[in-house]
């Protein structure tokens, strides 16, 4: 049950969320990195273990 609210949580971010793969990291603004740092979170919770 838990892989499967987070895969549905990776599909709404997917959407509503903008994608930061292509910038350099080093230069996000704080707000960006904690976009990226949820986004990634989301992600290897919704991988099965």
């Amino acid at each position: 049950m838990k892989i499967a609210f987070f895969k549905m949580l990776a599909k709404f971010n997917k959407v509503v969320l903008p994608s930061y793969a292509q910038k350099d990291l080093n230069k996000l603004t704080t707000f960006q990195k904690a976009v990226v740092g949820y986004r990634y979170w989301v992600t290897t919770n919704s991988l099965p273990e």
